[in-house]
């Protein structure tokens, strides 16, 4: 069992080794690329650059949700008298009833 592994581990190590020949160290040269070639680089670019839109909404609402949060508590903080200030309560939180 264990001989079986260490011979795996080293025919994997030598199999990595000797992948990046010489050969695939050469320039990508698109001047003999086809036409799908083209198409499916202008598609996946296009893909990629759609991907921007979900995330621009996600940061826009994550900053405008904390700006928010933030500017909220403020106003709170200071429309409060200082024995009041432990005892903000925030809004959408009330204790619920337990019946037994």
């Amino acid at each position: 069992m264990i001989k079986k592994l260490i011979t795996l581990i080293g025919l994997t190590i030598l199999l990595v080794n000797f992948i990046p020949t010489p050969v695939l160290a050469r320039g990508i040269s698109f001047k003999d690329a086809g036409v799908a070639l083209w198409i499916f680089i202008i598609i996946g670019s296009i893909i990629i650059l759609l991907q921007l839109i979900p995330a621009i909404i996600l940061f826009f609402t994550f900053v405008g949700t904390t700006t928010g949060l933030i500017s909220k508590r403020k106003r709170v903080t200071e429309e409060l008298p200082a024995e009041e200030k432990e005892k903000i309560e925030m809004s959408g939180y009330e204790p619920a009833p337990v019946k037994r």
